[in-house]
């Protein structure tokens, strides 16, 4: 008897992955069939190109079962590990594209609440979070610099301490709210200067981190949601030039065009409204532009 004819591992592996795509031909949605197609000839790839071994395989599906197991209505830590691994801004770039001087989107983040409490042009959306208040106005425009009147702008921060209301233990409302712009476009408010934070790391996105050297802080940011009639919604941040942390936000989010002077006052200086202010505090100035709904990308 002859030699046994040699294994073509290459072509046998190749010859799963394209059963699995084609079980999907049957679909009768298009693009799901197109999207699970090229997921599994990306996953198959990648379990080839890395030559994953079962025990890897098997820690892998831990960390998503724990994950999941932590994933509620107040922590989403499926998406903290988009965010972590550049997908949610990869997706948000694709899917807002640049266009002409619209004014950039970035990471939603997790910590968005529904039906935040509505204040007028120069209220005050701390609320009682801690930290140093920060004035911070602006316009919103559409992309000829005409103004948009109306526009629903929402906004929300961490405090001083680098927490979120939602992640204080009670019912409290802090450090977010809606306004309108007004029928110049303009608006106003009052907050607390941003600062740097961690992400939730006490979970398995943080051990991930952590084994990989990566620190779990996030850049010193402000986060609107700005909607309109006619108008693309944007989701974006500003950020504070001359935070350190700019060059290695743990989530990818900061964009040159996004970072903004925030300029720090000494105590006693008026303030642009008049309004009382003890301490230090500090202004930035914030202009939005919105493109067209119907302009595609």
């Amino acid at each position: 008897m002859g030699e046994p004819e040699p294994v073509d591992q290459a072509a046998r592996e190749q010859e799963l992955t394209d059963r699995v795509v084609a079980s999907f031909d049957g679909a009768d949605d298009e693009r799901l069939r197109t999207v699970m197609q090229a997921l599994t000839r990306h996953l198959h790839a990648f379990l080839r190109e890395v030559r994953l071994t079962e025990d890897e395989w098997s820690v892998g599906i831990e960390f998503l079962t724990a994950a999941g197991h932590l994933t509620d209505d107040e922590r989403q830590e499926f998406i903290l590990l988009s965010d972590v691994l550049g997908a949610s801004m990869q997706t948000i770039g694709i899917n807002n594209e640049a266009r002409a001087n619209a004014t950039e989107a970035t990471v939603f983040g997790p910590f968005f609440v529904d039906d935040a409490p509505r204040i007028e042009n120069g209220g005050d959306i701390a609320q009682g979070a801690a930290g140093r208040p920060c004035w911070v106005e602006g316009t919103v425009t559409d992309t000829s610099g005409r103004p948009v009147r109306g526009a629903r702008i929402e906004v929300w921060e961490a405090d001083a301490d680098g927490y979120y209301d939602v992640q204080y233990g009670d019912e409290r409302t802090a450090g977010r709210a809606h306004l309108f712009s007004d029928e110049d476009g303009t608006y106003r408010f009052w907050g607390v200067t941003p600062t740097p934070y961690p992400i939730p790391h006490d979970g398995p996105v943080g051990a991930l981190l952590a084994a990989s050297g990566r620190s779990p802080l996030r850049a010193a940011h402000l986060h609107f949601m700005v909607t309109a009639p006619g108008f693309r919604t944007l989701v974006t941040h500003i950020f504070v030039r001359g935070d350190e942390l700019l060059g290695s936000d743990s989530v990818f989010g900061v964009k040159e065009s996004l970072v903004m002077d925030f300029e720090e006052l000494p105590a006693g200086t008026p303030t642009p409204d008049g309004r009382a202010v003890e301490g230090t505090w500090s202004r930035t100035r914030f202009d939005i532009v919105l493109p067209p709904a119907d302009q595609p990308g």
